[in-house]
């Protein structure tokens, strides 16, 4: 079986008073649970900047080639766009990518908490595949078909007889 490994880092400096503000902000614009969440999204970042910065490097066209498509896919760099943009792409543009958030940019849910409580709880699909990841990477071609399913709301009865239940 193969080992799993973390796909972040920490923070070097734990106790930094600005990172910590900065990284509040973030989870409250995109309702994230943890600040793992945001470290993860900072590591994906991280290496993309650093194969851009290498394939700059080495002027390997191939291999660029692979990586601007890759990008084109999820919709963070445009097809015109240099190999110099990927090193101006920030965590926003990973963060708004991910499902909760398109859920929440589309009105598919009021909030991104909400739209999180949606996928958790197994109320969305893409071409008629359940995700239960609200990290999902949505790519450009699958963003229109996402299907919210969500149950009716069940109405109050306001009647006041008997707990609410009518006779």
């Amino acid at each position: 079986m193969k080992r799993q490994r973390k796909k972040y880092q920490t923070p070097t400096r734990p106790w930094d008073k600005e990172r910590i503000e900065s990284e509040k902000v973030i989870i409250k614009n995109f309702g994230l649970k943890s600040k793992r969440e945001i470290w993860k999204t900072q590591a994906m970042l991280r290496k993309y900047r650093r194969l851009a910065r290498e394939l700059a490097a080495r002027k390997d066209e191939k291999k660029e080639k692979v990586l601007m498509e890759r990008l084109m896919k999820f919709g963070l760099v445009t097809k015109d766009s240099a190999l110099d943009s990927i090193l101006g792409l920030t965590i926003d543009d990973f963060l708004n990518r991910r499902l909760q958030t398109v859920l929440h940019k589309k009105g598919f849910a009021n909030t991104p908490k909400q739209a999180r409580q949606f996928i958790t709880h197994g109320n969305v699909m893409i071409e008629n595949k359940k995700v239960a990841f609200p990290s999902y990477m949505v790519p450009v071609a699958e963003e229109d078909a996402i299907v919210v399913k969500t149950l009716p709301v069940k109405k109050a009865n306001t009647s006041g007889v008997n707990g609410g239940t009518a006779e």
